[in-house]
């Protein structure tokens, strides 16, 4: 499944500790947001794995399940470097 991850989180600390730990699951495609496909079990553990390391009184981190239809609308505008797997539209 396809899973776009956002994040706002207070402490610099506990911000660079969630982005080492997703790096390693997806694509960093803008500072607090990254790109994962993964299957359940991987999901499973990423969520588990965020969850111990913000604070949910402070921070907040949102987890959009996109359905392969979903996935191939995706529009990107603006620089950066598409992958060619990636099959979105760039204008």
């Amino acid at each position: 499944m396809y899973i776009l991850v956002s994040y706002d989180i207070v402490k610099d600390k506990t911000r660079n500790k969630a982005m080492k730990f997703l790096k390693d699951l997806g694509t960093r495609i803008q500072k607090s947001v990254f790109e994962c496909d993964l299957d359940d079990e991987q999901y499973a553990r990423m969520k588990e794995g965020l969850e111990a390391i913000v604070d949910k009184r402070q921070d907040r981190v949102r987890y959009y399940r996109l359905c392969k239809q979903c996935v191939g609308r995706v529009v990107i505008s603006g620089w950066g470097e598409i992958q060619e797997d990636e099959g979105f539209e760039v204008i």
